[in-house]
């Protein structure tokens, strides 16, 4: 990713960011944490590892986690929007998914990783296959979502 991209559209648009993530467990906030300058856009994110913290946390339904799965598109999509709405962030990134090297199933196997975007109302969403070990898994899923951060930053502003 490059850092200096993701703090030039922050700072340009004056936008606000936070992270909500489960599987990458902080990687998210951790690789915001890394770019100089991002404590005037990022103030926090938060670690919902189980369903019960995205519940209480987040406010991600039961509904959409037992109908879909914690692994699903739809709970991303809740776990954005939720932390969206409890940071005051005008931009938000979520992701869930299976590290592994256990846990996975034919449904939703051993890295699968569903991200979403929230930027003001838009939101996007992406389910990724990712190889590797689990810590390849989770860095990957973690990267991959702020750098396409930038790209639904930049589609956002120009839709509207």
């Amino acid at each position: 990713m490059k850092e200096s991209r993701l703090l030039q559209i922050l700072s340009e648009h004056n936008l606000t960011i936070t992270t909500a993530e489960s599987c990458t467990g902080g990687l998210l906030a951790g690789l915001l944490c890394d770019i100089s300058g991002i404590s005037s856009y990022f103030e926090e994110g938060y670690i919902t590892y189980s369903e019960n913290a995205k519940e209480k946390i987040l406010g991600v339904s039961k509904d959409v986690i037992e109908k879909y799965g914690v692994v699903s598109m739809e709970t991303a999509i809740a776990m954005a929007e939720g932390a969206a709405k409890k940071a005051s962030a005008s931009c938000a990134v979520s992701t869930t998914g299976i590290a592994g090297p256990t846990g996975g199933t034919d449904k939703t196997p051993v890295g699968c990783v569903c991200v979403a975007w929230k930027i003001y109302d838009a939101v996007y969403s992406e389910q990724l296959q990712i190889e590797g070990s689990r810590m390849e898994i989770r860095m990957q899923a973690a990267s991959y979502a702020l750098e396409r951060l930038c790209d639904y930053i930049e589609q956002t502003i120009k839709e509207n």
